[in-house]
């Protein structure tokens, strides 16, 4: 269990950097016209669903927006205060409005607060694999 919180201690900043590529950068983004904000929750995601033919492409995004941001839930390895649920969400609520700001203000994305629910459940699914795992290895005894 030591060797897997050193690697996530040394590859979480570059899986944060990875993610604000991808959240700024990534799917072939560009800049658009206007600032755009959506906060009638899950309005955009019926929407999506909707207005695509392919359930791959919805899967993808729906999911992918829930399991990119698992990895965050564990940041209780790095940041112990973090082994506390309601300020592991708190904390994440305000970087994640944040970087949703951010992309409305720079229009190279959309402040949606679909986003902000379905990378907070990500996080809380993380946060809850996380103490699973943890009880596991700190219930044992070896000998």
């Amino acid at each position: 269990m030591d060797f897997l919180k050193k690697l996530y201690k040394i590859l979480i900043p570059f899986y944060t950097l990875f993610l604000l590529y991808l959240m700024f950068f990534g799917f072939g983004r560009s800049q658009y016209d206007i600032n755009i904000v959506r906060l009638i929750p899950m309005f955009s995601t019926v929407g999506f669903i909707k207005e695509t033919i392919l359930w791959k492409t919805i899967v993808v995004n729906i999911f992918g927006n829930i399991l990119m941001f698992v990895p965050f839930g564990f940041l209780g390895i790095v940041f112990p205060k973090l082994n506390n649920f309601w300020l592991l969400i708190l904390d994440f609520l305000f970087a994640i409005i944040l970087i949703e700001s951010l992309q409305y203000f720079t229009r190279l994305g959309v402040f949606d607060i679909d986003d902000v629910i379905l990378n907070t459940a990500g996080v809380a699914i993380g946060f809850c694999i996380y103490q699973l795992f943890d009880k596991k290895f700190h219930s044992r005894r070896f000998f």
